[in-house]
């Protein structure tokens, strides 16, 4: 077979698997009218017919390391949530926002069927100013779009029908639509409106973007922008068919609780003696990779520290386990509120949360937890043995591990007298 006909069945296998997806004829190229007359409801499979690479990383998560498995919402005995059978499970994150069963099927469970999840529907916005000291919630899609999820046009879409890019193409001929460059693209205010909601509360979950800001950008921690970690540029074009030039462009991959990659980079591990021939052991769990807290978002991720001490034999003779979490709501989750969480109107979330805790809180950047333990162990010579365990969904039961990622470890040799 030729390189050019190798090409082409790529290419066709490509727009395939694009109308399949979202439903949609990806043959010919997108009119100018498409995002006037859907809006941000436009099928990214009508963006795809142009940005061919762009589309395949958002559709597919083509050159990255995501996978999606099987989830528990309710019982592990139930079939696992899982992705419909013609959509990759290397898909990524907005890709598969919009997606049933992903987020419909989990908000019924969760909050009644209540269009709660606008950030996977948005209607288009203005980028806001990175310094705004709140960020609310974009205004969502009516439920007849909603469908759609996650689109290309819904961060590109300006309010005023035009598309939003990085470099200036106005001298490029028969473009479909109108294209205007758009700096704060590629910064994390592009990112704000839907991962940070309400004021900054240290601990609380989803406050990426203020965690961010706050502890990692404002102290001078770094100059990454969301963007540098989560979608790293590469050399080509925008849109293959077209006159412009190769410049570097992100991977539209959004890398992180599903990249085994972008979780082993986050968190440090390491134990200390701090005593000499004492059994007190040191656990360092340090934010050494993240520009924000550890694990941040949805309160649903968890970080197990798991613990265990073995004597010269290899036998088990201690251990300790840690939880870090973000709390449900502005304050840490604890056991003492479940009987007021039982009138609360979200009060199967609530529970969920406040029965796991009290717990270790999120690691924010740049942070060193340290951790105190001192095992209950008589004078010889042992190996401390520590693991972090990424989980993405902490409210499964614990025999439930298809969804956790081991993400560091370390040993200790520890001589007791």
């Amino acid at each position: 077979m030729s390189k050019k006909s190798f090409l082409f069945i790529v290419f066709m296998a490509i727009l395939a698997a694009a109308a399949t997806l979202n439903g949609a004829d990806t043959q010919e190229k997108p009119k100018a009218s498409d995002t006037k007359t859907m809006g941000t409801a436009t099928s990214s499979a009508e963006c795809g017919a142009c940005h061919v690479a762009i589309y395949r990383e958002y559709a597919m998560g083509f050159g990255g390391d995501l996978n999606y498995k099987g989830i528990v919402y309710q019982s592990a005995k139930d079939k696992l949530l899982t992705l419909p059978a013609n959509v990759s499970t290397g898909g990524t994150a907005h890709s598969l926002a919009g997606l049933d069963p992903f987020p419909i099927h989990a908000r019924d469970i969760e909050e009644s069927g209540r269009s709660c999840n606008v950030c996977h529907y948005p209607q288009s916005f203005e980028i806001p100013d990175v310094e705004n000291l709140e960020t609310a919630k974009p205004k969502p899609r009516p439920p007849e779009q909603e469908a759609g999820g996650m689109t290309c046009s819904s961060c590109h879409l300006t309010p005023d029908g035009k598309i939003r890019g990085p470099y200036n193409v106005a001298d490029v001929a028969d473009l479909p639509h109108e294209t205007v460059p758009e700096p704060k693209l590629q910064t994390a205010a592009m990112c704000a409106y839907c991962h940070s909601l309400g004021a900054r509360v240290v601990g609380k979950q989803t406050q990426t973007f203020l965690e961010w800001r706050e502890d990692f950008n404002k102290p001078g921690l770094g100059h990454q922008q969301c963007q540098d970690c989560h979608m790293p540029r590469t050399l080509r074009k925008t849109a293959e068919d077209f006159d412009v030039p190769v410049r570097a462009v992100a991977r539209h991959l959004w890398t992180g609780g599903h990249s085994p990659q972008r979780l082993s980079s986050a968190l440090g591990l390491v134990l200390v003696q701090p005593n000499k021939d004492k059994a007190d052991v040191e656990l360092h769990v340090i934010n050494i990779g993240a520009g924000h807290s550890v694990p941040t978002g949805s309160n649903r991720r968890g970080i197990y520290l798991m613990v265990d001490v073995e004597d010269a034999k290899g036998k088990k003779v201690s251990s300790r386990e840690w939880m870090f979490a973000p709390w449900y709501g502005p304050r840490p989750d604890d056991k003492a509120f479940l009987e007021e969480d039982k009138k609360r109107p979200d009060a199967l979330s609530a529970t969920q949360a406040d029965a796991q805790g009290p717990h270790e809180t999120t690691v924010r950047a740049g942070e060193d937890r340290i951790l105190n333990w001192t095992p209950d162990v008589k004078k010889g010579n042992y190996t401390v043995k520590a693991r972090l365990i990424y989980d993405l969904n902490r409210y499964n039961e614990r025999t439930f591990t298809a969804d956790q990622t081991e993400i560091n470890k370390a040993d200790l040799q520890l001589a007791v007298k």
